[in-house]
């Protein structure tokens, strides 16, 4: 049996031609890896006037209090996206709104895009990635147990535009 050797796989860095950043490259077949930021999606969800609340089950920050949000997957839309994190976390069936903000963190590789959205049915509880969930009033969120800069961020940016009938969204770095 004729068998091909082992390829060493993306080991080489160097800048590839017609490129100008340093990348991995295999030395055997020519592939590069490119490393790109992971874009994450999330909504803020409303039942009524109160928003819904996650207890993280893993880490980072595993303990700690969040909206659903979470990477979103190949061959889906960040509003599917949004949808699907709110099901995992929370077992929640949500409507997407508005887009709230654009939350670009380069120090991790991430670029956050986090919703406004309401819960269909008012049914929730804890996913396999939640220790808890729950609803809370804006004076009721654990605001010293919040998980992210950008969940508070985007809280912020929910209540300052929450009476706005279309919504620009905000664009932060950090």
């Amino acid at each position: 049996m004729n068998v091909p050797p082992k390829q060493s796989g993306p080991s080489i860095r160097a800048i590839p031609d017609g490129d100008t950043r340093e990348r991995l490259i295999c030395g055997d077949c020519g592939f590069i890896q490119y490393d790109n930021p992971k874009i994450v999606v999330g909504a803020v969800v409303l039942w009524g006037d109160r928003i819904l609340m996650c207890k993280r089950a893993i880490e980072p920050a595993y303990g700690r209090w969040t909206i659903p949000a979470g990477y979103m997957e190949l061959g889906e839309t960040p509003e599917e996206g949004a949808a699907r994190e709110a099901f995992e976390e929370a077992c929640a069936k949500i409507e997407i709104g508005a887009l709230i903000g654009v939350y670009s963190v380069p120090r991790i590789g991430q670029v956050q895009m986090i919703y406004r959205a309401t819960m269909i049915d008012g049914a929730f509880a804890a996913g396999t990635e939640s220790l808890e969930t729950k609803l809370c009033a804006w004076d009721e969120i654990p605001w010293d147990e919040i998980a992210f800069p950008t969940v508070r961020l985007a809280l912020d940016d929910w209540r300052r535009t929450q009476d706005h009938d279309a919504v620009v969204p905000n664009l932060k770095r950090f």
